[in-house]
């Protein structure tokens, strides 16, 4: 599972006293766990889908908080944070190329935007931009 592989390379950075990678890392594992907390209240259990989907949120706010740095030109944090968003996007699985999206909607019987779009969701979730799956859609038009 993806958060073993989270919680070993924290352990690394903690050994190595590599502060960037920690800091974030232990954001990753906080955020982890409430999530965790959150599902099993509600009688679900944590899923590498649902780990996904937390790295990519924490990597979009890595990218706002980015843009703060970059305008009043903090070099160091913005530095910083591209690394820590590097050293994230390693636990993301592969995403689908666009020429892969194109290549899967040719093969749909029915190719208009709410059945590309369900098809991509339930089919390649947490493995796709949903975003450009829409764009290639509205070709389809």
């Amino acid at each position: 599972m993806i958060i073993d592989e989270l919680k070993a390379a924290n352990v690394k950075a903690l050994k190595e006293h590599d502060k960037n990678a920690r800091a974030i890392l232990s954001v990753v594992l906080s955020k982890y766990k409430l999530m965790e907390i959150e599902l099993n209240s509600s009688g679900k259990e944590m899923s590498d889908l649902d780990t996904t989907k937390l790295l990519n949120k924490i990597i979009k706010e890595l990218n706002e908080e980015l843009e703060g740095y970059k305008k009043v030109g903090n070099v160091e944090q913005v530095k910083a944070i591209e690394e820590q968003t590097e050293l994230i996007k390693q636990y993301l699985p592969k995403m689908m190329s666009e020429k892969e999206v194109r290549d899967e909607i040719e093969k749909l019987p029915i190719k208009n935007i709410p059945s590309i779009m369900k098809h991509f969701k339930a089919n390649f979730e947490g493995k796709v931009d949903m975003a450009l799956v829409n764009a290639i859609a509205k070709e389809y038009k």
